[in-house]
């Protein structure tokens, strides 16, 4: 039909033109950010063909040692490694895997604190065209074996201190250990010394009890080290792969085993998306405490790579650790999980301002929602530096939050910065424009993956993914997440979002920490019961706690029954175990008693 013609054409242009749009804006982000150079396109054209070469991560270690970067890539325990280090070593690993007849058919699988031997791994995968999948060093023995098993994993690189999670892989698995804790004799040859190492990161006890556990000369003599594989072959440069078959990044895993994402080749423009609204810049510092095996992780060390940054992995967090290694190395950036931001701000002022962290210029926080509380409480310690990015596994960046959003709305997710965009729909799949209403958040992205690994894919709307959250829009545009779609509690024919009551927990000075969740209830359908994580001067007196959510919230959102415990449960990226919270039995008496740390 002709009309239907006419307006093909017309949507077709619209797209065009967006893309053009998208287009132009990215470059001019990496202008900014230092990513494109002018007037040395050369450098420019070199980085990105190289990217297209081997990846994201190995084309940016081979494009800034080519044009001879004399800078220092890595800081971990061991020391320094240099970015033209990281190349040659990534070689030589590249041609000693082939020799052992590893290709880009394989699928090799880590498992690794963060540290050069995970770097080594990630590189030397890319480069050899090999499907890497990122483990959670959570796991527990069952939950790598079913993982391993779905994406056919036939090599694993491991710190040794997994060992046991290992055992639980089939024997015809090949095994490389990336880490090695112990103090045997030879140890330091190919791993360094641990416990100069535990000295620079003050993490005396952490070092000893790894190499308590790691000391099982039985169990991992055998398996060679990342190091020694290496060691002997060439460093020079290796021919890029026909193929590039990509990372896996895996789902939290809260309602289940955690699903693959597999992320392919992406356009260099890609990076314009976080640029856009985190001012990431060449010769910066990165002190990166969230596991880089988390999506957080992965994408902002892409960053520093490509940036020729230096990247300061912490192997184990601590929150002391964590500001002495920001003054030690004079960090500018700080990469962390909301939880490990809530323990930074937990040691208190006083604490906190034992260390000179003048040198912070960003930190970005990312990997589930950040209370009004916690924005507040991170501008009084640190000044305006905060930067929230909302986003999810699937979907990459969705907004991202910078310090003057923060500061006008507290607790926003932000806006989508450039080449993303964000729509919320209701039930029946109609687009919510009203601010205040509360609809599903879905995103179309360039870096938004393509359906999980086992086949399945999540709701899709004109284009746009769905995050599995809900939220809705301020009068001001900002994107405010409610909760998880599936978190939505449903108590005396009322819809509760959890968010909301722990956000407003957390404001009181003796909470530390809070979830609410609903259990069963014969009368109500379900009743609300929250989960307290008391300040070490706390009354703990759950009527008083009940009060203060009646006074400030609907009566519906009053919890019924209020749980004191040590320590919320949460995954290795610091997600809220719900389910865990949902399937405790708490004391017969719940509001009056204590319950100790969970496991």
């Amino acid at each position: 039909m002709p009309g239907l013609d006419i307006v093909d054409r017309i949507s077709g242009g619209k797209i065009k033109t967006a893309k053009i749009t998208d287009t132009l804006g990215a470059l001019a982000v990496l202008r900014r950010a230092g990513l494109v150079h002018f007037p040395r396109v050369d450098q420019s054209i070199a980085t990105i063909a190289a990217t297209r070469k081997y990846g994201p991560f190995a084309g940016s270690v081979h494009a800034n040692a080519e044009r001879g970067l004399e800078a220092v890539a890595i800081i971990d325990e061991h020391g320094e490694t240099t970015y033209r280090e990281l190349e040659a070593k990534s070689n030589a690993l590249v041609r000693a895997w082939e020799a052992a007849g590893i290709s880009a058919d394989s699928v090799l699988a880590v498992m690794a604190r963060n540290h050069c031997g995970l770097v080594l791994t990630m590189l030397a995968a890319t480069k050899l065209g090999a499907r890497l999948v990122m483990m959670n060093t959570g796991f527990a023995p069952r939950q790598l074996a079913d993982v391993a098993a779905r994406e056919k994993v036939s090599t694993f690189v491991y710190d040794s201190e997994f060992s046991d999670v290992a055992a639980a892989l089939p024997h015809d698995v090949r095994r490389y250990l990336s880490w090695r804790d112990e103090n045997v004799a030879g140890a330091s040859e190919a791993t360094g010394d641990v416990a100069g190492a535990s000295e620079a990161t003050g993490d005396v006890a952490g070092a000893s009890a790894a190499r308590g556990s790691g000391a099982t000369g039985d169990v991992t003599a055998d398996i060679p080290t990342l190091e020694s594989t290496l060691a002997g072959f060439d460093g020079s440069s290796v021919a890029p792969p026909k193929d590039y078959n990509g990372f896996v990044l895996l789902t939290s895993g809260t309602t289940g085993t955690p699903k693959g994402a597999p992320r392919g080749r992406t356009s260099p423009l890609a990076s314009a998306q976080f640029l856009d609204r985190v001012p990431l810049r060449r010769g910066q510092t990165m002190l990166m405490a969230a596991p880089a095996f988390h999506g957080t992780g992965v994408s902002q060390f892409a960053l520093a790579l490509a940036l020729g940054q230096t990247v300061v992995m912490m192997r184990r967090f601590s929150p002391v650790d964590t500001l002495r290694m920001i003054e030690q190395h004079r960090a500018n950036v700080l990469v962390v999980v909301p939880t490990m931001l809530q323990r930074i701000l937990d040691l208190g002022k006083d604490r906190i301002s034992e260390f000179d962290t003048s040198s912070l210029q960003i930190l970005l926080a990312a990997g589930s929602a950040l209370s009004p509380e916690v924005c507040r409480r991170t501008s009084e310690a640190f000044g305006e530096v905060l930067h929230n990015l909302y986003g999810s596994t699937e979907c990459a960046v969705a907004t991202v939050a910078t310090p003057e959003d923060l500061r006008r709305a507290p607790g926003t997710a932000g806006r989508p910065p450039v080449t993303c965009r964000v729509e919320l729909f209701d039930d029946d799949g109609s687009r919510i424009t009203d601010s205040g209403v509360v609809g599903r958040i879905f995103v179309a992205s360039g870096l938004s993956f393509n359906g999980y690994t086992d086949g399945r894919d999540k709701e899709r709307i004109d284009g746009l993914l769905s995050t599995g959250d809900i939220g809705h829009w301020d009068e001001q545009g900002y994107l405010f997440v409610d909760g998880r779609d599936d978190d939505m509690i449903v108590s005396g024919g009322e819809n509760v979002y959890p968010l909301e009551v722990e956000n407003l927990l957390v404001e009181r000075d003796d909470v530390l920490d809070a979830a609410v969740v609903g259990v069963q209830d014969p009368e109500f359908g379900h009743r609300l019961r929250a989960f307290v994580v008391p300040s070490p001067d706390s009354a703990r007196d759950p009527e008083d706690i009940k009060a203060f959510v009646k006074a400030n919230l609907a009566r519906y959102k009053v919890p019924r029954e209020v749980v004191f415990l040590e320590e919320l449960p949460r995954n290795a990226t610091g997600k809220l175990l719900r389910r865990v919270l949902v399937e405790m039995e708490p004391p017969t008496d719940a509001s009056t008693s204590s319950v100790q740390r969970q496991p």
